[in-house]
């Protein structure tokens, strides 16, 4: 397309669904039938365009977030292909954040499973317009009415099928059109001759049936096919997918089809739906954000010739170009060459080169515009949740949030030579991965790496030996436990000290109380400027947050706290900025003796999935691991239990669950919240950290 195409024919589109239910290959189908590439890849050969990293193609699952173009009835759809696994979770969350519209991949036997329900509650949360397409048709055990029903009851979605299947199982060979009342019958293994043919038989009272279904949920909102219905009124098909693209842009309706993507059957009308009822850029409300010197709220339209706004929503570091920040322009335009603003951090940013991501190839351009997702070369200080903007207008937009890595493991360089290379090497990691952390553990001297999950680290580390060539030991997967506080405490500290000339002298009265789990740490200045100066307070900020690193039980993160700064004193010549912040340390870690301690475990949610005659043990095995069942569901021929149990309790579960259920068992689990940990394994815990007897 030489010209640049209009707003109204942009679909900015993510790809959501659990692992496996066949993201990536339906993608690979859509850029081979859309023209994008001539040669269909196979995520299980490890040659899937939108698996690339090599750490992908060994595990045959998707681990980055891989953006793409193509062309489908003259529309420009910017595609987003979105891992499955719950520890790249953050992939999904910065993806929706910058998209109009989704498609949720169900598997066809599966139904919804629990990273299916995570990534639909987070479009939820983001309000994005979405259609469902349920995958894998063909497979024995497929029921479409089953997963129909599943996605209306544990989603709470209005759901509407817009297509049935023609056939099951093996006799899958295509779809019928519930709005046309046409059937689109599969005629060679490529999936690209297909028929059209009438309806006949059964076919035409089940369409009749699933089509006055359809007009009412859309006369319940649209009056004008309330009317038509009504009086009997023969109501067009134009008329039908007009209401029904407006009622699912507002959230109100999920079309769903099927199909089968490995068997490349029902890709070609996924895209026809992806065009007739996902948003343009016009039809999605326009972002919110702020004017940064005065707070005051703006909304910013998506339009070419506005002031330019865009959202930096991931970065990557690439070998060829060095650090590529992607990100989505709401509006106005951006060139090669131009200097933009980071309104996040008050910096001014220079784009050397614009680029189109097909995956990991990339197509350099002029300029972009309002609707595009771009990668941008030559941004030094932007990172994910930065906002770009023009001088001119600065804006500052939401940025994303992202929860807080729950597992720990230890890592440390085999020479001195490499003890450069591994923090520059984690830093450009961490740049990229804002679920990814590195600490130092104040009590054993450790470098510690925190991530999502076990398979999250494991890419981690693995990354860091085979793409930036660092030596290093590697310990074991460790819990990364939290301390807070369970009652009010008070506590003063002065920082004294004369060794001729001048001296050092802080006093810091604080005050800590307790706030709800996942609420963070917050600082208040309540001290009046005769007591403590203005410019002294930052330094007290700066101490306690230090000292919040490690508590006082086992060295452990303390959250979930407020800070209060009460008072103190100050000399007017002794007083410095680094005695403030060692009286801020010394005030807190005795106010935190004062307020009970306790320590704090990651609680995960977890599913499994065994056939009957195992219930019994994996039950048991679940209470051994200090588990509490939810609840238990039919799932056909198998039963689904679920249970809460702690991290620490799911090592090794894996194996355990194979040899309790003759390997027929599988489960899936991610994190819930934060919960106390019982006082016996407390000491347990702290015991073992300070290698004393329990």
């Amino acid at each position: 397309m030489a010209d640049r195409p209009k707003l109204d024919v942009i679909r900015n589109i993510g790809l959501m669904a659990h692992i496996d239910a066949g993201k990536t290959t339906t993608t690979e189908r859509i850029l081979f039938y859309s023209g994008k590439v001539h040669k269909m890849g196979e995520v299980d050969k490890g040659t899937a365009t939108m698996d690339w990293m090599s750490q992908e193609q060994e595990r045959g699952i998707t681990i980055t977030s891989a953006a793409t173009t193509c062309i489908w009835r003259n529309c420009v759809i910017n595609i987003i292909d979105t891992p499955g696994h719950v520890d790249f979770t953050v992939e999904v969350e910065r993806s929706l954040r910058i998209l109009d519209g989704a498609v949720g991949i169900f598997c066809a036997v599966a139904g919804v499973q629990p990273q299916s329900e995570t990534v639909w509650r987070q479009a939820d949360r983001y309000n994005i317009p979405r259609i469902a397409y349920v995958n894998k048709m063909d497979r024995v055990g497929a029921d479409f009415f089953r997963v129909v029903k599943m996605i209306e009851n544990r989603l709470g979605s209005n759901t509407v099928p817009v297509q049935l299947p023609l056939g099951v199982e093996e006799t899958f060979n295509g779809v019928i059109d519930v709005i046309n009342r046409k059937a689109y019958v599969y005629e060679d293994e490529m999936g690209v001759k297909y028929r059209e043919r009438d309806l006949s038989g059964k076919e035409i009272n089940e369409v009749e049936e699933h089509r006055n279904i359809l007009l009412e949920k859309l006369a319940e909102y649209d009056d004008n096919i309330l009317e038509k219905y009504l009086e009997g009124q023969d109501i067009s098909v134009n008329e039908i997918k007009n209401s029904l693209r407006k009622l699912t842009i507002e959230g109100k309706l999920v079309p769903i089809l099927c199909g089968s993507s490995f068997k490349n059957k029902g890709v070609q009308m996924l895209l026809d739906a992806v065009v007739d009822y996902l948003p343009s850029p016009l039809d999605v409300p326009p972002i919110r954000g702020i004017i940064p010197a005065t707070g005051e709220e703006v909304r910013k339209k998506a339009d070419i010739d506005s002031p330019m706004c865009a959202l930096a929503f991931k970065v990557v570091t690439d070998p060829y170009v060095g650090k590529l920040t992607y990100f989505r322009i709401y509006s106005g335009k951006i060139t090669t060459g131009t200097c933009v603003v980071n309104s996040r951090k008050d910096k001014k940013e220079r784009i050397t080169q614009i680029l189109k991501m097909h995956a990991n190839h990339r197509e350099k351009m002029e300029e972009a515009f309002a609707g595009d997702i771009v990668a941008g070369v030559g941004l030094k200080d932007t990172t994910t949740g930065d906002t770009l903007c023009s001088e001119e207008d600065p804006v500052l937009l939401e940025a994303i949030d992202f929860p807080e890595p729950v597992i720990d493991i230890a890592i440390e360089p085999k020479s001195k030579a490499d003890q450069e290379k591994i923090e520059e090497s984690l830093r450009c990691l961490a740049e990229e991965d804002p679920t990814f952390k590195t600490r130092y553990d104040q009590e054993t001297g450790q470098m510690l790496i925190s991530g999502m999950g076990e398979l999250h680290l494991d890419i981690i580390i693995d990354r860091l030996l085979k793409e930036f060539k660092v030596n290093a030991n590697v310990g074991k997967p460790q819990v990364a436990y939290k301390e807070t506080i369970k009652r009010k405490a008070r506590a003063e500290a002065k920082f004294e000290k004369q060794a001729g000339g001048r001296g050092q002298y802080a006093h810091v009265i604080l005050e800590l109380d307790s706030l709800s789990q996942g609420e963070g740490k917050h600082f208040t200045n309540k001290s009046s400027p005769e007591d403590i100066p203005k410019e002294f307070v930052p330094a007290v900020e700066v101490g306690v947050r230090e000292a919040l690193q490690a508590g006082i039980l086992a060295g452990y993160p303390v959250d979930d706290l407020q800070i209060s700064l009460l008072g103190g004193s100050y000399h007017e010549t002794d007083s410095t900025e680094q005695a403030f912040k060692i009286a801020a340390s010394m005030a807190l870690k005795e106010a935190l003796n004062n307020a009970q301690p306790v320590l704090l475990e990651p609680i995960m949610d977890i599913e499994v999935v065994c056939p009957e005659e195992y219930v019994g043990e994996v039950i048991s095995d679940l209470n051994s691991r200090r588990g509490r069942i939810q609840g238990i569901e039919d799932n056909r021929e198998s039963k689904i239990i679920k249970a809460t149990v702690p991290l620490a309790e799911t090592f090794g579960y894996a194996t355990s669950l194979r040899s309790l259920s003759q390997g027929r068992a599988c489960f899936s689990m991610h994190i819930k919240s934060y919960a106390e940990v019982p006082e016996a394994k407390a000491k347990e815990i702290i015991a073992g950290r300070y290698g004393l007897p329990v």
